[in-house]
């Protein structure tokens, strides 16, 4: 199993190896974009706690998100940092909003099909309207309690590995 976790400036550290594929099937390859350290370490460390197996990759800010989804600056190399099978994004963060990284993301041929999932603390009505008006896969907000993230992760994983179907060829089509 691997986490990695993707710096500001592009440094990359990492726990294990990357995973290949287990008995679940390929892993799918997921895109943490987020600004909070401790949100990102907690979230990485429940994703290590799943019995189902990911990739998961993290960035600080929306201008990061989309230069790794776009494999530019320091995330060229398309081997170490895969267009990811799914984003959960954060809305409020430096440089570009989540809002912004959406619109961005489902305007572009490119990265128009990789579901966004908005995990964000914002619960505001307004906030959920746009970003389902932008293109958003679902919106789910933090959970408070380290229990009630490890249950989200589990349901979560269960949900894009087991029920639901990612376009096919995805995991070629890099």
């Amino acid at each position: 199993m691997v986490y990695f976790s993707v710096e500001k400036k592009g440094e990359e550290t990492m726990t294990g190896q990357r995973v290949s594929e287990d008995a679940n099937g390929t892993p799918i390859d997921i895109l943490l974009v987020d600004d909070d350290e401790a949100d990102i370490k907690i979230t990485l460390r429940a994703f290590g706690k799943e019995i189902i197996k990911n990739n998961v990759f993290s960035v600080r800010d929306g201008q990061a998100a989309l230069d790794f989804v776009n494999h530019r600056g320091p995330y060229q190399h398309q081997e170490k940092y895969p267009r990811p099978d799914l984003i959960l994004l954060d809305i409020n963060m430096p440089k570009m909003n989540g809002f912004e990284v959406l619109k961005k993301l489902k305007s572009a041929q490119e990265t128009d099909c990789i579901p966004v999932v908005m995990l964000t603390s914002s619960q505001n009505p307004q906030d959920v309207m746009q970003c389902f008006k932008n293109g958003a896969a679902s919106y789910i907000p933090k959970p408070v309690t380290y229990e009630e993230l490890l249950q989200m992760v589990n349901v979560f994983n269960f949900y894009w590995r087991v029920i639901n179907k990612l376009p096919d060829g995805k995991k070629r089509s890099r």
